[in-house]
């Protein structure tokens, strides 16, 4: 089991109800409700922040660090996620939001948006030279990623095996900036300000990185107050913006679904948003249904990563602001060379292959695993196949497999306890109403 990961998704006991909206809506059934409280099953979880989007007690949240974090170094660098860019309304210049987060106390910025152009590059070449007959698909959504690790693991050889934007930003970052300062790599910080919770998993748990890339992740909820006043403030000193941005339409066009396929100027892809169509996708590229497409990209986010749940604009709105941001945008700000890909050659492609995910094996060997197997589905056979979620589980097939690994008891299904019930007092209701007076005897005929 992968005890020792990372999950930025929390829960608070205390304002916990124990309502049930949540186990109906994860992906991949990692929810029960017991004793009256949500637990989350951590070996399922793949961190897309849906439990936190459906609570209305806020009992969910993502663990995420604080701006002030950026004391504890020397020399600080943010990464902005190009989804920020589209909190803001009326923004006509990226280098505006980038010279707030100077303003608030960052010594510089390396735009995650430049680093996607760089995968999109790289992409490219790899859509080029595959010829296993399949599509590619997107390594970018980490939410995705731990996905397919969890419920595909055998579409994992067909993911695009380069570095996620944000953590090519991060390992450049660093590394230009030691060159540049002369301090040494820990004395410098790295934040990213992200959009979802699976992001900060990802950065502080790479699946495919010896360690973790960043030292802080920042809530874009959490620093938009702080940066819009900062940009207002600059919007009214009539002070010169400096030039800082390092990408263009292609790179900041990976905020919204469907923008990190358009940079790869390929026809043959799709491109499906919120974890419900992933899983729909997934399954026929499972079902070798879609290995006429070159390209898949995949976005547990509605809308793409502008639909996070870190985010503050509703993210259609965001979605056409960036529309209008990028519109009069060059196709790429800055061009990358081979001396540029030799130069970044240990901070492109994975480090590791990720593996499946061991989601609470049934047993240590094939025999004891297929027994168990088989009482699930005997035990399945007994409940009412309604998948009503009362009992705390999201399925009958998942309280089935709770009760067989003894973390549920069948009581817990109320069509069962409630059958139970009637079977066992019907004959003292018959008895009861067989010692009535003749009065009542005569009213229960006539009810017959």
């Amino acid at each position: 089991m992968d005890k020792n990961i990372f999950h930025s998704v929390r829960m608070d006991r205390e304002k916990c109800v124990g309502c049930m909206n949540c186990i109906k809506r994860c992906p991949t059934e990692a929810i029960r409700v017991r004793n009256g409280k949500a637990k989350i099953i951590k070996e399922k979880c793949i961190d897309c922040g849906k439990c936190i989007s459906v609570c209305p007690h806020h009992a969910k949240y993502a663990e995420r660090d604080r701006l002030q974090n950026i004391i504890n170094y020397k020399y600080n660098i943010a990464l902005p996620a190009p989804s920020l860019y589209g909190q803001f309304n009326n923004l006509g210049n990226i280098d505006y939001v980038l010279a707030g987060l100077i303003d608030m106390g960052f010594d510089e910025v390396y735009e995650v948006s430049h680093a996607a152009e760089i995968v999109s590059k790289l992409t490219r070449e790899m859509i080029a030279k595959n010829n296993t007959g399949k599509p590619l698909i997107s390594s970018a959504c980490p939410a995705v990623c731990r996905l397919i690790r969890v419920c595909y693991p055998s579409l994992l050889e067909q993911l695009v095996d380069i570095n996620a934007p944000m953590e090519i930003a991060a390992l450049a970052a660093r590394r230009d900036a030691a060159e540049k300062t002369g301090l040494s790599p820990n004395e410098i910080g790295i934040f990213f300000i992200t959009p979802c919770p699976a992001k900060i998993t990802a950065a502080k748990n790479p699946i495919t990185l010896d360690g973790p890339i960043i030292d802080g992740a920042i809530a874009i909820s959490d620093i938009y107050p702080v940066l819009l006043q900062q940009m207002n403030r600059l919007a009214k000193s009539g002070e010169e913006i400096p030039e800082l941005k390092r990408s263009g339409k292609s790179g900041v066009g990976w905020a919204t679904s469907g923008g990190e396929s358009a940079a790869l100027f390929e026809e043959n892809y799709i491109a499906a948003d919120g974890i419900e169509n992933v899983k729909a996708i997934l399954d026929e590229i499972e079902d070798g249904k879609l290995n006429n497409v070159k390209f898949i990209e995949l976005n547990s986010c509605t809308c793409g990563c502008v639909g996070g749940v870190l985010t503050v604009e509703n993210p259609f709105v965001a979605k056409r602001r960036l529309h209008h941001l990028t519109h009069y945008m060059p196709i790429t700000a800055e061009k990358y060379t081979k001396d540029d890909e030799e130069k970044d050659g240990d901070i492109l492609r994975w480090q590791k292959i990720p593996e499946p995910a061991n989601i609470m094996r049934l047993a240590d060997n094939f025999k004891d695993a297929m027994r168990i197997m088989n009482e699930i589905n005997e035990l399945e056979k007994e409940l009412p196949k309604l998948d009503c979620g009362t009992c705390g589980a999201p399925s009958c097939k998942a309280l089935a497999e709770d009760i067989v690994r003894l973390f549920a008891e069948k009581r817990e299904c109320i069509f069962l306890t409630r059958d139970k019930y009637k079977e066992s007092h019907e004959p003292q209701a018959e008895m009861f109403m067989d010692n009535l007076p003749a009065s009542f005897q005569a009213s229960k005929e006539e009810t017959k």
